[in-house]
Order: C-alpha cells, then structure tokens, then sequence
C-alpha cells in the first residue's frame, strides 16, 4: 500500500506517527486494505493534506467520514471523483454557493480546486469499509485528526473553520474564536440543511473575512 503525506504536514504530524496508538492504528488500516475493500485508495488517505501544505490553509472544512460506495471517496471530505454523482451533502452545498454568490453548480463534484487553493478538506476518520458507514471510527484516526486540527488553531491566525453539524462543532470547540473565525450551522446533509445550512452564507463571509486579513479569497 503506498501511503505517503505532504512533507510540512509529515513534519508536523511526527509527534503523532510515533506514538503507540498510531502504531495500532496504522497496523489495522493495513490489514484491513489487505483483506477487504476500503476507501479511498491507499495512496489517497492523506490527500487533504497533500493538496493542502500547512503553510496554505486558509479555511478548515471538517467532515466526518469517506463516502463508502465504489468510486466517490478520494481523500477529501464532502468531493467526489469526477464524473461521480453529487452525493445529497454535495448538492447542498453547491446550492447555498449559488444562492450565496451567484456561482453556477459546477459539472463537477471534485473540491480539489478548493484544496489547491488553501481549504483543507478533513475527515474525522480518514478509511472506511466499502458499503460499511462509520466501520473505521474509533480506531485511532479521530485522535490523529484533532491533532492536526490543534496544530493549526494554535500555529496559525486569522484561519476560517466551517463546523456544520454538530459533531464538526464538536470536534472542533477547542478553537479560539478571537483568533480565527469559527463558522458554525446544520449540516448539509437533507436531513438537516433546512436548519440552517441553506441561507448560512459561509462562502461569502470567509471570503470577506480572508480580503479583511489581506489574503485571497477562494474561488468558491
């Protein structure tokens, strides 16, 4: 299995790589690719971090697990592979983008346009059994991934967090809101959209905030 990491993350990330639980953990995700059929590719788990180095974070969107049908995960969390129907989250948010910013629904459902320009993109758990929801959870990788989540609230500023549900807020509570803009509502799953996620406006108020800091904003 070839797994590999962005090196300024890899060099952040070592503390966790060498503790016993990733150990653990890296030891499970391995058999479990040998024996059954999991995603995303193995050479794609930690392609939020690769698309995304430290240095160019800008705004952190948290997810919570890869999407488990054939084809859709790719290592970035609510984007599908080209050519891949929009899973309902998907549609919803390339809904508020356009009553938010006028911005047409993209032919496509791959965010690693956003990545490339500075969003993270992070699962909460980054593997997943095919057809098997939440099967990687509580392994280890929840611990890894608020790590990374912790490094960048305490490394950087004037960061924009979109915490949508409340296990993204959850996960993310520790984050100083005088440091960083934390933007919190629904998830934009269906089931739960209507309760804030449609009409929350996130993309233009991080793209206010990021111009307000000096910064790009993100072609949303």
């Amino acid at each position: 299995m070839d797994v590999r990491i962005e090196a300024s993350w890899k060099a952040i990330l070592q503390p966790e790589f060498d503790q016993a639980y990733f150990k653990e953990l890296s030891d499970f995700v391995r058999k479990e690719y040998a024996t059954k059929r999991i995603f995303p590719p193995g050479n794609l788990i930690f392609n939020a971090f690769d698309q995304c180095p430290f240095d160019r974070v800008k705004v952190v969107i948290i997810g919570q697990d890869p999407y488990h049908g054939p084809g859709q995960a790719h290592g970035l969390c609510f984007s599908v592979n080209d050519g891949v129907e929009f899973p309902p989250s998907l549609v919803n948010i390339f809904k508020e983008i356009q009553r938010d910013l006028g911005i047409p629904l993209p032919a496509s459902g791959n965010l690693t346009r956003w990545a490339q320009q500075g969003v993270l993109l992070l699962n909460a758990t980054l593997t997943v059994q095919a057809q098997c929801a939440g099967s990687h959870q509580g392994k280890g990788w929840e611990r890894f991934t608020d790590a990374a989540i912790r490094e960048l609230a305490d490394k950087k500023e004037h960061l924009v967090f979109m915490l949508w549900g409340s296990y993204a807020q959850q996960k993310g509570a520790f984050i100083d809101s005088a440091r960083h803009l934390v933007l919190k509502t629904a998830h934009p799953s269906p089931l739960s959209a209507h309760r804030g996620f449609m009409g929350c406006g996130h993309f233009s108020e991080a793209n206010r905030y990021l111009k307000a800091q000096g910064l790009s904003e993100i072609n949303w």
